[in-house]
């Protein structure tokens, strides 16, 4: 196989799917940029195909032996879960920025636990944007909560091509390029 191109498993596709669709509705949700769609209208993806269906498409990547995909998409199903069902409650900003920077840590760590290049890109856009999010909370800024919520929105993206790339098998991966003209590789 090609390694600018990859079909990627049925598993890690779906996984990523969820994740994508989910992460673009909560930040376009925080953004504001669609005129009446608040992050309240995010609630059920979040909840169904967020939570629920991320939960159980982490659980296949663990029965596939993908430890990563599976701790990201299991733990990430918990999150979207418990947001959701959370959501309009009473928790106090504080709760709920410290919720944003537990699961802020998970995203850190699948992160630096590796895998292809827009992987890593989504789960650290992913990371940012919930690092944000959770400043924005504790500080009751809700400028901060945009730019979260725009890097929720990059990471949603990056996740959906990530998932339409495996499918369509256009490139995942950036080319590399030789330091500068000139340069020779070697061996």
């Amino acid at each position: 196989m090609d390694n600018d191109v990859s079909a990627g498993s049925a598993t890690s596709i779906v996984g990523r799917l969820a994740l994508g669709i989910t992460l673009l509705a909560f930040g376009l949700g925080y953004t504001n940029v669609i005129n009446g769609v608040s992050t309240a209208d995010a609630v059920s993806i979040a909840h169904y195909v967020g939570g629920v269906a991320l939960f159980l498409v982490g659980l296949l990547a663990f029965r596939d032996g993908d430890a990563v995909s599976g701790t990201a998409f299991s733990a990430f199903g918990a999150l979207w879960f418990t947001w959701a069902v959370s959501a309009g409650g009473s928790a106090s900003d504080n709760a709920a920025g410290l919720f944003l920077v537990l699961f802020a840590l998970v995203a850190l760590s699948v992160t630096l636990a590796g895998g292809d290049q827009l992987t890593q890109a989504t789960y650290g856009l992913f990371f940012v944007s919930l690092v944000l999010l959770a400043i924005a909370q504790f500080a009751g800024n809700d400028g901060l909560g945009k730019v979260g919520g725009w890097f929720g929105v990059a990471a949603g993206a990056v996740a959906w091509y990530s998932a339409t790339a495996a499918l369509a098998h256009w490139p995942t991966v950036l080319p590399r390029r030789a330091a500068g003209r000139g340069v020779t590789a070697t061996s």
